[in-house]
């Protein structure tokens, strides 16, 4: 998990996740700060460990944490969030040790969080289903006032 560490420490993603945190701190709906991400890189593990194809824990780790990151991004004007996150990640994941394999794949399941993988069990399909696990919408004050088509209605993990 060195290189994980290693993206935690990164400047861009300190100043992306910081201002990301500063721009949501009164949002209402769902966050993606880092308690968002990290819920992310847990679930993809624990699909993955159930799955047949299991993936890298440092790769989905580095995956979760990226997924959101481009977000302000969309909030300032409306840039598909996933491409953002994805150029970001493109730019940290080197800089940490990631290959350029690795570096493709975590790109591609940044790229594909947000519609149906074409993988149901594969490496960007955990990320996918791991960000819409993630929410405990049975919880939230804004469920009545929230439009998302997934909410979790259930704890699944």
């Amino acid at each position: 998990m060195d290189r994980v560490n290693a993206i935690l420490r990164h400047p861009l993603f300190i100043v992306a996740l910081e201002h990301l945190e500063c721009y949501e701190k009164d949002r209402v709906f769902c966050g993606h700060g880092m308690d968002h991400l990290l819920d992310v890189a847990r679930i993809a593990h624990a699909i993955s460990l159930e799955s047949d194809q299991r993936a890298d824990k440092e790769l989905l780790y580095a995956a979760a944490l990226l997924h959101d990151i481009g977000r302000l991004r969309q909030y300032e004007d409306r840039t598909p969030h996933e491409r953002e996150s994805a150029c970001i990640a493109a730019k940290i994941l080197p800089e940490c040790g990631f290959e350029d394999v690795e570096t493709e794949l975590i790109v591609d399941a940044i790229l594909s969080h947000r519609t149906q993988s074409r993988e149901k069990h594969g490496f960007a399909g955990y990320i996918y289903r791991a960000d819409k696990l993630s929410r405990r919408c049975w919880e939230c004050a804004a469920d009545s006032d929230c439009n998302w088509e997934m909410k979790n209605t259930r704890l699944e993990y």
